[in-house]
């Protein structure tokens, strides 16, 4: 325990972090949104999709606009459609989404009464015509007229003041649904708002019931809940989902429930029960005294019917028959539409549809006041737990114990969901798992960092750094023990170095070595390559080891042509600082070669040995004799058919009985000029010629080469042998190789 003091502590103040916002005392944005955004998936997992067939909404929308006139329609339609709805389909509850705030002048009784006030006033026959049709002009009479002794629950809304300006209000509110003194000696965290648009007030009186159509809209714009009580000047007002339900039941008592004793005076308000004489109905709430919207499904789940269709009596008589409707818009010109778990763009009244099959089939999530203490309790057993064992498991084992904590408290999560029907917060014990679990891997990282410094002591001085970090990564697959295995090889060496190094002191011939050297060796490194040794002007490197490299071949083909590319870049340095121009020569080779540490008891070192390595040797030693700058191997030129190749001769080095064939690279495959290529053909014909001992033939051929490229040594070296050996035949038994007797 003392070893892993500092991670213990470390994860416990992470755990008292998260539990500082389960506990109430700050918010944590990530938790917060965490949880909101893991409701909405477990909202959306569990939708039953399907509406409930008590419930039809009658939409005013675009259909209705085009065929019945814009919104606002005249209160004598409106009057029409609660006969039609009541009269003719016998609907059962009626409820507004929308407000009738101001007088409706739509029948020009207005001018009528003006024109009998001025132009008419003494025509005494006008004003019995007036007075025989007012009746039949009072639309906003004629509309209450139709709203009294049915079931009509009509919709407003609240709302807060603008900066200091005093909040506006209009309209009639209903009567309080309870008396505030009920709360009183209570906390409670009604929603409050100081404003209110409300309906006529002869439209009001004549009405069932009313009730706000606020929601309460989450910090990232989501409506999720429906605050069913809210608070304005000291009264209490009921939602229109709830209004509705009641209205539904005859309008049964309201009885709100509370935590504690309610003759103690405390604990929070948690359920409101609607007490009707078959069974009490009874809806869940949370600290705002909000229920959450138990949403059934994406948009238009529930039946929707064109209001046009209901005037026109085109719907049948059982698609409103003892049905509630509910009277919104999905038009979207009337702005009202919401963003919800189910829909970005949803109308506001199938929200309330939501809400009042949630009540009546008292299917509503709930999210006690307790459920916060447990939430904390929860936590702290998982954060304390996890803090303390966690460091001292394996990387595995401690990825096993967090997939175990996870897959509890998920499964607790969603039981609680299932079969409780409470939505308790799920992002906290998720995120206290995944921190510590992340905390103690990150510790783990550094036991891996002092393995990757251990590799890099090993390797380091010879391969580049991205090697070393996979090396430490897979510290497995390197061993510095003996092995045997296909690589390749890289020689390079500056020609004419005795000679440079002669016209140098000793502190330039240092600053020369430095400066040509660190370009190439950046190659290799680019290259994948492990540096062997410098021997004084001479770099050997290697490819396929420590680290295994599939194209081990093709790297150290592509490092020797940039290290060629990258020393004539440095040229005009060289020249700028009164340095003579450096030029190499470069050998390659594949085959099997032993890897791994070799020496003394006194010194021992990673690197490579075979006849592999020795060829490759020897091919970096004869470019000079031929005037080109690299040479490899027949085995890498058939590894690397990516690369375009002048096959320069076959040949038989110093120490090997066997001729090999030796190629120039040129380019890379699709780099290579057409000329280039019709060039390098024509030297092959050469070759060809030359092998049959066609003197006369391979002569003429090498004249029209030497006209292609004038400067090219290696046409010059067959122009000589071929003028020998037409003087100095091999014999009928020449098999066309040469042999150098020195390395």
């Amino acid at each position: 325990m003392k070893k892993h003091a500092l991670l213990i502590m470390m994860g416990m103040f992470a755990v008292l972090l998260f539990l500082g916002d389960a506990a109430g005392f700050y918010r944590l944005g990530f938790v917060q949104y965490g949880d909101v955004q893991l409701y909405d998936y477990r909202l959306r997992l569990s939708l039953p999709n399907k509406g409930d067939d008590r419930i039809v909404i009658l939409d005013i929308d675009e259909k209705s606009l085009k065929q019945e006139g814009r919104w606002p329609w005249g209160r004598d339609k409106m009057a029409k459609l609660m006969d039609s709805l009541f009269d003719k389909y016998g609907v059962a509850v009626v409820g507004f989404d929308v407000v009738f705030a101001e007088p409706d002048n739509s029948s020009g009784l207005n001018v009528l009464q003006a024109l009998g006030e001025k132009q008419f006033r003494d025509v005494e026959q006008y004003h019995s015509v007036l007075n025989q049709i007012r009746p039949t002009l009072q639309y906003d009479a004629l509309f209450a007229e139709r709203l009294k002794g049915r079931k009509v629950v009509l919709g407003y809304y609240f709302s807060n003041s603008e900066s200091d300006k005093s909040a506006s209000k209009s309209g009639a509110l209903p009567a309080p649904v309870l008396p505030a003194d009920v709360f009183r000696g209570r906390t409670v965290g009604f929603a409050s708002w100081d404003g209110y648009g409300a309906n006529l007030s002869e439209l009001q009186a004549s009405a069932a019931s009313a009730g706000h159509f606020n929601p309460l809209v989450d910090f990232d714009g989501v409506v999720r809940r429906i605050p069913m009580l809210v608070e304005h000047a000291g009264a209490i007002y009921e939602s229109l989902s709830l209004a509705v339900v009641r209205s539904v039941l005859d309008m049964p008592k309201l009885l709100p429930g509370f935590a504690g004793e309610q003759n103690q005076g405390y604990g929070g308000l948690e359920w409101l029960t609607v007490d009707a004489a078959q069974g009490g109905l009874t809806i869940p709430l949370d600290a705002e005294v909000s229920a959450l919207i138990p949403y059934r499904g994406k948009r238009s789940t529930f039946k929707y019917i064109s209001v046009a269709d209901v005037l026109s009596g085109k719907v049948e008589l059982a698609a409103l028959q003892n049905k509630i409707v509910l009277v919104g818009t999905s038009a979207p010109g009337l702005m009202d539409m919401r963003s919800t778990p189910v829909g970005e763009v949803y109308p506001g009244v199938e929200v309330h549809a939501n809400m009042i099959s949630g009540i009546l089939n008292q299917d509503i999530k709930q999210h006690p006041s307790y459920m916060l203490g447990a939430n904390v309790i929860l936590l702290l057993i998982i954060g304390v737990s996890l803090s303390v064992l966690l460091p001292l498991l394996t990387p595995i084992r401690g990825m096993l114990l967090s997939l175990v904590f996870l897959a509890g408290d998920v499964g607790l999560n969603l039981s609680l969901w299932n079969y409780a029907d409470i939505a308790m917060p799920m992002a906290g014990g998720i995120l206290i798992i995944l921190t510590l679990f992340a905390l103690n891997m990150s510790f783990g990282y550094f036991v891996e960092s002092r393995a990757k410094r251990q590799i890099t002591g090993l390797f380091g001085q010879y391969v580049p750094g991205e090697l070393v970090d996979e090396m430490a990564k897979r510290p497995e697959s390197v061993s510095m023990e003996g092995d045997s295995r296909e690589m390749t090889i890289l020689f390079s060496d500056v020609r004419s170095f005795t000679t440079i190094s002669e016209g140098l002191d000793p502190k330039e011939l240092s600053l020369l070595m430095n400066e040509f050297l660190t370009p190439l060796s950046r190659v290799i490194y680019k290259q994948r390559g492990t540096i062997d040794k410098y021997m004084g002007d001479c770099i050997m490197a290697f490819w396929g080891a420590p680290l295994p490299d599939t194209d081990h071949a093709h790297h150290a083909v592509l490092a020797g042509m940039e290290m060629q590319r990258a020393l004539d870049e440095a040229q005009p340095q060289f020249r700028a600082r009164g340095w003579p121009e450096i030029h190499i020569g470069v050998g390659v080779n594949t085959g099997r070669v032993s890897v791994g540490n070799m020496g003394s008891e006194v010194r021992v070192a990673y690197t490579v040995m075979g006849d592999a390595v020795n060829l490759a040797s020897r091919l970096e030693g004869i470019t000079k004799e031929y005037g080109v700058l690299m040479l490899v191997g027949e085995t890498t030129k058939q590894a690397t058919p990516q690369i375009v190749y002048r096959e320069v001769d076959m040949v038989r080095v110093k120490g090997k009985e066997q001729p090999v064939s030796i190629f120039e690279p040129i380019g890379v495959s699709g780099e290579v000029g057409k000329e280039k290529i019709e060039e390098i053909k024509f030297f092959h014909q050469m070759l060809r010629t030359y092998r049959k001992q066609d003197w006369d033939k391979a002569d003429l051929d090498l004249l029209s080469l030497q006209n292609m490229s004038p400067d090219c040594k290696l046409y010059k070296v067959y122009a000589e042998r071929v003028t020998h050996y037409r003087n100095s035949p091999p014999g009928e038994n020449w098999d066309g190789v040469f042999t150098f007797k020195t390395k």
